[in-house]
Protein backbone atom coordinates (compact mmCIF):
# COMPACT_ATOMS: atom_id res chain seq x y z
CA UNK A 1 0.00 0.00 0.00
CA UNK A 2 2.80 2.30 0.72
CA UNK A 3 4.61 1.89 -2.64
CA UNK A 4 1.65 2.26 -4.00
CA UNK A 5 0.68 6.12 -2.52
CA UNK A 6 4.12 6.77 -3.42
CA UNK A 7 4.12 5.90 -7.20
CA UNK A 8 0.85 8.01 -7.41
CA UNK A 9 1.86 10.99 -5.78
CA UNK A 10 5.06 10.44 -7.91
CA UNK A 11 2.72 10.06 -11.66
CA UNK A 12 0.56 13.22 -9.74
CA UNK A 13 3.72 15.21 -9.26
CA UNK A 14 4.96 14.48 -12.88
CA UNK A 15 1.36 15.71 -14.24
CA UNK A 16 1.39 18.17 -12.54
CA UNK A 17 4.89 18.99 -14.02
CA UNK A 18 3.81 18.64 -17.46
CA UNK A 19 1.01 20.65 -17.16
CA UNK A 20 2.93 23.63 -15.64
CA UNK A 21 5.46 22.99 -18.56
CA UNK A 22 2.86 23.20 -21.14
CA UNK A 23 1.25 26.12 -19.33
CA UNK A 24 4.32 28.28 -19.39
CA UNK A 25 5.40 27.61 -23.05
CA UNK A 26 1.46 28.92 -23.93
CA UNK A 27 2.06 32.09 -22.25
CA UNK A 28 5.62 32.72 -23.05
CA UNK A 29 6.48 35.16 -23.99
CA UNK A 30 4.22 36.78 -21.16
CA UNK A 31 6.90 40.09 -20.22
CA UNK A 32 10.01 41.60 -21.89
CA UNK A 33 13.00 39.79 -22.88
CA UNK A 34 16.11 41.01 -22.53
CA UNK A 35 18.79 40.42 -25.31
CA UNK A 36 22.33 41.01 -23.39
CA UNK A 37 24.72 42.67 -25.91
CA UNK A 38 28.61 41.63 -24.72
CA UNK A 39 29.85 44.85 -26.02
CA UNK A 40 29.56 48.38 -25.74
CA UNK A 41 26.89 50.31 -27.70
CA UNK A 42 27.76 51.24 -31.37
CA UNK A 43 29.71 48.56 -32.04
CA UNK A 44 28.68 45.67 -34.87
CA UNK A 45 27.38 43.42 -32.26
CA UNK A 46 25.26 46.31 -30.55
CA UNK A 47 23.98 47.30 -33.90
CA UNK A 48 22.97 43.86 -35.35
CA UNK A 49 20.92 43.09 -32.09
CA UNK A 50 19.05 46.34 -32.04
CA UNK A 51 17.41 45.59 -35.32
CA UNK A 52 17.23 42.12 -34.72
CA UNK A 53 15.40 42.81 -31.40
CA UNK A 54 12.54 45.32 -33.34
CA UNK A 55 11.74 43.02 -35.60
CA UNK A 56 11.92 40.20 -33.10
CA UNK A 57 8.99 42.34 -31.31
CA UNK A 58 6.29 41.90 -33.53
CA UNK A 59 6.03 37.79 -33.32
CA UNK A 60 6.41 37.24 -29.44
CA UNK A 61 4.38 40.16 -29.18
CA UNK A 62 6.64 42.00 -25.76
CA UNK A 63 9.66 44.82 -25.93
CA UNK A 64 12.78 42.75 -26.64
CA UNK A 65 15.44 44.79 -24.95
CA UNK A 66 18.93 45.34 -25.68
CA UNK A 67 21.36 45.23 -22.25
CA UNK A 68 24.53 46.10 -23.12
CA UNK A 69 27.06 44.72 -20.82
CA UNK A 70 30.62 45.27 -21.29
CA UNK A 71 34.10 44.18 -20.72
CA UNK A 72 36.60 41.24 -20.98
CA UNK A 73 36.06 40.47 -24.07
CA UNK A 74 32.63 40.05 -23.91
CA UNK A 75 33.42 37.27 -21.51
CA UNK A 76 31.18 39.23 -18.75
CA UNK A 77 28.24 39.70 -20.46
CA UNK A 78 28.50 36.00 -21.78
CA UNK A 79 28.62 34.60 -18.17
CA UNK A 80 25.88 36.88 -17.23
CA UNK A 81 23.18 34.78 -19.37
CA UNK A 82 25.49 31.24 -18.71
CA UNK A 83 24.20 31.66 -14.90
CA UNK A 84 21.06 33.36 -15.93
CA UNK A 85 17.22 31.60 -15.19
CA UNK A 86 16.52 29.21 -18.03
CA UNK A 87 13.07 30.80 -18.86
CA UNK A 88 13.66 32.73 -21.94
CA UNK A 89 13.58 35.73 -20.55
CA UNK A 90 17.43 36.45 -20.98
CA UNK A 91 18.87 35.26 -24.11
CA UNK A 92 22.58 36.62 -25.58
CA UNK A 93 23.54 37.57 -28.70
CA UNK A 94 26.97 35.56 -29.55
CA UNK A 95 29.81 35.46 -32.28
CA UNK A 96 33.01 34.09 -32.64
CA UNK A 97 34.99 36.15 -29.78
CA UNK A 98 32.54 35.19 -27.30
CA UNK A 99 31.41 31.64 -27.89
CA UNK A 100 34.92 30.24 -29.17
CA UNK A 101 37.71 32.68 -29.50
CA UNK A 102 36.94 33.61 -25.65
CA UNK A 103 39.21 30.56 -24.51
CA UNK A 104 41.85 32.89 -23.70
CA UNK A 105 39.78 34.03 -20.98
CA UNK A 106 40.30 32.08 -17.65
CA UNK A 107 36.28 31.34 -17.83
CA UNK A 108 33.99 30.31 -15.19
CA UNK A 109 31.73 29.10 -17.66
CA UNK A 110 31.55 26.20 -20.04
CA UNK A 111 31.40 27.71 -23.96
CA UNK A 112 30.09 24.09 -24.93
CA UNK A 113 27.83 22.63 -21.74
CA UNK A 114 26.14 26.39 -20.41
CA UNK A 115 23.88 27.36 -23.47
CA UNK A 116 20.84 26.35 -25.39
CA UNK A 117 21.71 27.34 -29.28
CA UNK A 118 18.69 29.18 -30.39
CA UNK A 119 20.30 29.68 -33.72
CA UNK A 120 22.69 30.86 -36.69
CA UNK A 121 21.75 34.49 -37.67
CA UNK A 122 24.32 35.96 -40.18
CA UNK A 123 27.76 35.12 -41.81
CA UNK A 124 30.33 38.23 -41.02
CA UNK A 125 33.27 39.29 -42.88
CA UNK A 126 35.91 40.59 -41.03
CA UNK A 127 38.12 43.89 -42.04
CA UNK A 128 41.24 44.92 -41.37
CA UNK A 129 41.13 48.54 -41.25
CA UNK A 130 42.86 51.36 -40.50
CA UNK A 131 43.51 55.17 -40.37
CA UNK A 132 42.51 57.21 -43.25
CA UNK A 133 46.48 58.75 -43.34
CA UNK A 134 48.26 55.56 -42.77
CA UNK A 135 50.81 54.93 -45.68
CA UNK A 136 49.85 51.88 -46.37
CA UNK A 137 46.60 51.04 -49.08
CA UNK A 138 47.23 46.95 -48.86
CA UNK A 139 48.63 44.50 -46.87
CA UNK A 140 51.38 43.87 -49.01
CA UNK A 141 52.18 48.24 -48.46
CA UNK A 142 51.34 47.85 -44.93
CA UNK A 143 54.30 44.71 -44.57
CA UNK A 144 56.67 46.99 -46.00
CA UNK A 145 55.98 49.98 -43.91
CA UNK A 146 56.64 48.48 -40.77
CA UNK A 147 59.70 46.82 -41.98
CA UNK A 148 60.96 50.07 -42.55
CA UNK A 149 58.99 51.58 -39.50
CA UNK A 150 59.67 48.68 -36.77
CA UNK A 151 57.96 48.91 -33.62
CA UNK A 152 55.71 52.21 -34.73
CA UNK A 153 52.25 50.30 -35.74
CA UNK A 154 49.63 49.50 -33.14
CA UNK A 155 46.99 46.98 -33.32
CA UNK A 156 43.53 47.36 -31.11
CA UNK A 157 42.34 44.12 -28.85
CA UNK A 158 39.18 44.63 -28.34
CA UNK A 159 38.02 40.97 -27.97
CA UNK A 160 39.37 37.43 -28.85
CA UNK A 161 38.81 38.12 -32.84
CA UNK A 162 41.31 41.29 -32.75
CA UNK A 163 43.99 39.24 -30.43
CA UNK A 164 43.90 36.34 -32.44
CA UNK A 165 44.09 38.19 -35.28
CA UNK A 166 47.13 40.46 -34.41
CA UNK A 167 48.78 37.18 -33.38
CA UNK A 168 48.27 35.39 -36.49
CA UNK A 169 49.40 38.80 -38.62
CA UNK A 170 52.42 38.99 -36.65
CA UNK A 171 53.08 34.55 -37.51
CA UNK A 172 52.84 35.34 -40.80
CA UNK A 173 54.35 38.18 -41.58
CA UNK A 174 57.57 38.31 -38.86
CA UNK A 175 56.86 41.90 -38.07
CA UNK A 176 55.56 43.19 -34.46
CA UNK A 177 52.57 45.15 -32.81
CA UNK A 178 51.55 46.63 -30.24
CA UNK A 179 48.43 45.71 -28.92
CA UNK A 180 46.55 48.73 -27.90
CA UNK A 181 43.51 47.20 -25.09
CA UNK A 182 39.74 48.13 -25.75
CA UNK A 183 36.63 47.69 -24.09
CA UNK A 184 34.71 47.51 -27.91
CA UNK A 185 34.73 48.04 -31.26
CA UNK A 186 32.29 50.99 -30.96
CA UNK A 187 35.02 53.28 -28.91
CA UNK A 188 38.25 51.61 -30.91
CA UNK A 189 36.51 53.14 -34.39
CA UNK A 190 36.42 56.62 -32.92
CA UNK A 191 39.56 56.72 -31.66
CA UNK A 192 40.21 55.18 -35.35
CA UNK A 193 38.61 58.18 -37.21
CA UNK A 194 40.61 60.52 -35.04
CA UNK A 195 43.91 58.73 -36.12
CA UNK A 196 44.95 57.94 -32.53
CA UNK A 197 45.27 54.39 -33.21
CA UNK A 198 46.55 52.33 -36.33
CA UNK A 199 44.95 49.19 -36.97
CA UNK A 200 41.20 47.72 -36.49
CA UNK A 201 40.15 44.61 -37.26
CA UNK A 202 36.10 44.86 -36.69
CA UNK A 203 33.25 43.10 -38.80
CA UNK A 204 31.62 45.08 -41.95
CA UNK A 205 28.33 46.39 -39.66
CA UNK A 206 30.30 49.28 -38.13
CA UNK A 207 33.18 49.62 -40.50
CA UNK A 208 31.88 50.18 -43.67
CA UNK A 209 30.02 53.51 -43.17
CA UNK A 210 32.93 54.93 -42.27
CA UNK A 211 35.02 53.29 -45.37
CA UNK A 212 32.58 54.84 -47.83
CA UNK A 213 32.60 58.04 -46.18
CA UNK A 214 36.47 58.01 -46.62
CA UNK A 215 37.15 58.42 -42.73
CA UNK A 216 39.18 55.06 -43.25
CA UNK A 217 40.52 52.96 -45.06
CA UNK A 218 40.20 49.36 -45.88
CA UNK A 219 43.11 47.21 -46.41
CA UNK A 220 41.65 43.13 -46.16
CA UNK A 221 38.26 41.26 -45.71
CA UNK A 222 40.05 38.12 -43.77
CA UNK A 223 38.51 35.71 -45.44
CA UNK A 224 39.00 33.32 -48.27
CA UNK A 225 36.71 34.40 -51.00
CA UNK A 226 35.20 38.08 -51.53
CA UNK A 227 31.80 39.06 -49.42
CA UNK A 228 28.40 39.43 -51.48
CA UNK A 229 28.18 42.42 -49.30
CA UNK A 230 31.58 44.07 -49.87
CA UNK A 231 32.72 42.60 -53.46
CA UNK A 232 35.39 45.91 -53.99
CA UNK A 233 37.27 44.93 -50.76
CA UNK A 234 40.49 41.99 -51.67
CA UNK A 235 40.33 38.91 -49.53
CA UNK A 236 43.73 38.87 -47.29
CA UNK A 237 45.04 36.35 -50.02
CA UNK A 238 44.58 39.82 -53.44
CA UNK A 239 45.81 42.21 -50.57
CA UNK A 240 49.27 40.16 -49.61
CA UNK A 241 49.36 38.00 -46.37
CA UNK A 242 47.89 34.74 -47.78
CA UNK A 243 45.63 32.53 -45.12
CA UNK A 244 45.26 35.61 -42.72
CA UNK A 245 41.82 34.21 -41.92
CA UNK A 246 39.08 35.42 -39.29
CA UNK A 247 35.86 34.17 -38.54
CA UNK A 248 32.81 36.55 -38.36
CA UNK A 249 29.11 35.57 -37.45
CA UNK A 250 25.97 36.23 -35.04
CA UNK A 251 23.90 33.45 -33.46
CA UNK A 252 21.17 33.78 -29.98
CA UNK A 253 21.79 31.05 -27.32
CA UNK A 254 19.89 30.75 -24.04
CA UNK A 255 20.98 29.80 -20.94
CA UNK A 256 21.15 26.15 -20.54
CA UNK A 257 18.23 23.67 -19.97
CA UNK A 258 15.56 26.65 -21.16
CA UNK A 259 12.62 24.50 -22.43
CA UNK A 260 12.19 23.49 -26.17
CA UNK A 261 9.26 24.84 -26.22
CA UNK A 262 10.71 28.57 -25.52
CA UNK A 263 13.83 28.05 -27.58
CA UNK A 264 11.04 27.40 -30.52
CA UNK A 265 9.56 30.29 -30.00
CA UNK A 266 12.32 32.23 -30.25
CA UNK A 267 13.87 30.66 -33.19
CA UNK A 268 10.66 30.75 -34.80
CA UNK A 269 10.75 34.92 -34.61
CA UNK A 270 14.42 34.98 -35.64
CA UNK A 271 13.81 33.10 -38.23
CA UNK A 272 10.69 35.58 -39.41
CA UNK A 273 12.88 38.48 -38.70
CA UNK A 274 15.52 36.89 -41.26
CA UNK A 275 13.21 36.59 -43.89
CA UNK A 276 12.27 39.74 -43.88
CA UNK A 277 13.77 41.93 -47.23
CA UNK A 278 13.77 45.23 -45.44
CA UNK A 279 15.78 43.36 -42.98
CA UNK A 280 18.18 41.43 -45.20
CA UNK A 281 18.17 44.62 -47.52
CA UNK A 282 19.51 46.90 -44.23
CA UNK A 283 22.14 43.68 -43.28
CA UNK A 284 23.76 43.71 -46.47
CA UNK A 285 24.00 47.71 -46.33
CA UNK A 286 26.27 46.52 -43.27
CA UNK A 287 27.96 44.24 -44.70
CA UNK A 288 26.14 40.84 -43.18
CA UNK A 289 25.49 37.80 -44.78
CA UNK A 290 22.05 36.00 -43.39
CA UNK A 291 23.01 32.68 -42.05
CA UNK A 292 21.87 29.62 -44.84
CA UNK A 293 17.90 28.68 -43.78
CA UNK A 294 19.76 24.78 -42.38
CA UNK A 295 22.28 26.78 -39.89
CA UNK A 296 19.18 29.02 -38.57
CA UNK A 297 17.93 26.34 -36.52
CA UNK A 298 19.33 25.29 -32.90
CA UNK A 299 20.94 22.09 -34.06
CA UNK A 300 22.33 24.05 -37.30
CA UNK A 301 23.82 26.86 -34.97
CA UNK A 302 25.23 24.00 -32.23
CA UNK A 303 26.71 22.05 -35.66
CA UNK A 304 28.31 25.28 -36.58
CA UNK A 305 29.66 26.24 -33.38
CA UNK A 306 31.24 22.65 -32.57
CA UNK A 307 32.84 22.80 -36.15
CA UNK A 308 34.43 26.28 -35.49
CA UNK A 309 35.66 25.01 -32.10
CA UNK A 310 37.59 21.93 -33.65
CA UNK A 311 39.13 24.40 -36.39
CA UNK A 312 40.00 27.50 -34.25
CA UNK A 313 40.58 25.69 -30.78
CA UNK A 314 43.73 23.83 -31.65
CA UNK A 315 45.50 27.29 -33.49
CA UNK A 316 44.82 29.48 -30.87
CA UNK A 317 46.37 26.53 -27.95
CA UNK A 318 49.13 25.84 -30.62
CA UNK A 319 49.77 29.63 -30.98
CA UNK A 320 49.70 29.96 -27.47
CA UNK A 321 47.72 32.92 -27.76
CA UNK A 322 46.45 34.46 -24.22
CA UNK A 323 44.31 37.67 -23.44
CA UNK A 324 46.06 41.06 -23.44
CA UNK A 325 45.23 42.98 -20.50
CA UNK A 326 41.37 44.31 -20.81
Amino acid sequence: MKNFVVAALVLLAGLAGAQVSQAFAQTYPSRQITLVVPFPPGGSTDIAARIMAERMRTRLGQAVIVENVGGAGGSIGVRRVARGTPDGYTIDIGQWDTHVGSIIYNLDYDLQKDFEPIGLITVNPQLMVARKDLPADDLKGLVAWMKANPGKINFVNQNAAGNVSGVLFENLTGQKVQFIPYRGAGPAMTDLISGQIDLLVVQGAIALAQIRGGKIKALANLSPQRSAAMPDIPTSDESGVPGLYMAGWFGFWAPKGTPKDVVATLNAAMVEALGDPALVARFTELGLDIAPRALQTPEGLAAFQQAEIDKWWPIIKSAGIGAQAQ
